[in-house]
C-alpha cells in the first residue's frame, strides 16, 4: 500500500529545497569571491609596505657609507606614517554572505529529510527501494553532515563545493525518479536493507564531501605552486590543509564502504543464497573499495605526493559515479528491481 498525497508531499520538498539549495550556492559562491579579492588586497597592502620599508633602509645605509648624502640623518626618533590595510569591512559583509547561505542550506536540509522521510511513510518501508531513493539519501547525508560540521568550525569556503554535487545528486534523482512502490519479495528485508543501504549512502555523502575538499585541494596547490593566489581561491584555506581535511573525511569514509560490502554479502546470502555471485553491483562495489584502499594506501607511502594521491581518490568517486549511472542503467543484474536500480 501506499500513499499518493504523501508521495507528492514529498516530492515537491524535494523540489523546493533544490530551489533554496540555488539560493545557497549563490550566497556561498559571493562569500568565496568577496573574501578571497578581501585577501589579495591585504596581501597586497603588505607587499607594498615590505617593499617601502626596504626601499627606506636602503637609503640609510647608502647615506651611512657615504656614496650619496642629499641631507643629514635626523637625530631623534622619526616615525613613518602607513596608512592601516582597509580590509575588515569588505570580510565582514562576505561572512553575512556565507551565513546566509548556511541558514539557506540548513532549510533546504530539513526539506530534503522531510522529503525523504514522507517518501518512506508512502511507502511504508525504508526509503532505499531503488535509484531516486538513494540519491534523496546521500544526498540528505551529505547535508546533514555539511550543516552539523559547519556550526562547530568556519566552514563557510567549503559550501560551494558541498551544495553543487548535492544538487547533482537531487538532480540526477528526478531524471532517475520511479513512482513510489513495493519492493520484490526477496528484497523486503527491513533490517539488511536499512542496514546495507543506509551504510552505502552515508558512505557515498562522506566520499562526496572528500572529492569536494579534493578538488578544493587540487585547485589551491596548482595556485600555490605558481604564485597565483588571486580571486575566489584566495578565499580557500592553505594547501596543506584542505590535503589534511580530505584525508581525514576518507578515513572515515572507508570503514563504512567496507562494511557496506560485508553487509551486502550477507543479505546476498539471505535474499540469493549466497554471498557472492559476480553479481555487476558486487563486482562494482569491490572495485570501489579497491580503489579507496589503493588512496589510503598510496597517501601513507613516501613515494607518492599528496596530489597524485588526491588523484586515486577523484578516481574513486568516478567508480561511483559510473556504478550508480552506467552499472545501474545499462547492465542487467540482480539489484535491477523497483522500475530502476539501486
Amino acid at each position: 500500500m501506499t500513499d499518493p498525497q504523501l508521495a507528492l508531499a514529498s516530492d515537491i520538498a524535494i523540489w523546493a529545497s533544490l530551489a533554496v539549495l540555488a539560493l545557497a550556492l549563490i550566497s556561498f559562491s559571493a562569500h568565496l569571491a568577496v573574501t578571497g579579492t578581501a585577501r589579495e588586497r591585504a596581501a597586497s597592502v603588505k607587499v607594498a609596505e615590505r617593499v617601502r620599508v626596504g626601499a627606506g633602509t636602503d637609503s640609510q645605509t647608502e647615506a651611512r657609507d657615504g656614496r650619496e648624502i642629499d641631507a643629514p640623518e635626523p637625530t631623534g626618533p622619526t616615525t613613518t606614517a602607513v596608512e592601516p590595510p582597509t580590509v575588515s569591512h569588505p570580510a565582514e559583509v562576505t561572512r553575512r554572505w556565507g551565513i546566509i547561505g548556511v541558514q539557506l542550506t540548513w532549510l533546504a536540509t530539513f526539506g530534503v529529510v522531510g522529503g525523504t522521510i514522507l517518501r518512506g511513510v508512502s511507502v511504508q518501508r525504508w526509503p532505499l527501494g531503488n535509484m531516486y531513493e538513494f540519491a534523496i539519501v546521500a544526498a540528505s547525508f551529505a547535508l546533514i553532515v555539511y550543516s552539523t560540521w559547519s556550526l562547530k568550525r568556519d566552514r563557510l569556503w567549503l559550501g560551494p563545493f558541498v551544495v553543487l554535487p548535492v544538487m547533482a545528486v537531487l538532480g540526477a534523482g528526478k531524471i532517475w525518479y520511479t513512482e513510489a512502490s513495493q519492493l520484490m519479495p526477496a528484497l523486503d528485508n527491513t533490517m539488511w536493507l536499512s542496514i546495507h543501504v543506509t551504510l552505502a549512502t552515508l558512505s557515498v555523502a562522506l566520499f562526496i564531501i572528500g572529492a569536494a575538499l579534493g578538488v578544493a585541494f587540487l585547485l589551491r596547490d596548482s595556485a600555490e605552486k605558481r604564485n597565483r593566489i588571486r580571486g575566489w581561491l584566495a578565499g580557500l584555506p592553505q594547501a596543506d590543509k584542505l590535503e589534511t581535511m580530505t584525508y581525514g573525511i576518507h578515513i572515515f569514509a572507508f570503514p563504512l564502504w567496507t562494511f557496506t560490502l560485508i553487509t551486502g554479502a550477507i543479505w546476498a546470502e539471505v535474499a540469493w543464497g549466497r554471498y557472492w555471485g559476480w553479481d555487476p553491483k558486487e563486482i562494482w562495489t569491490f572495485i570501489i573499495w579497491v580503489v579507496y584502499a589503493a588512496y589510503l594506501h598510496s597517501r601513507a607511502t613516501s613515494g607518492w605526493t599528496k596530489r597524485h594521491a588526491t588523484y586515486v581518490a577523484l578516481l574513486g568517486m568516478l567508480c561511483i559515479i559510473l556504478n550508480y549511472t552506467v552499472v545501474n542503467l545499462l547492465i542487467t543484474g540482480l539489484h535491477s528491481y523497483s522500475g530502476v536500480s539501486t
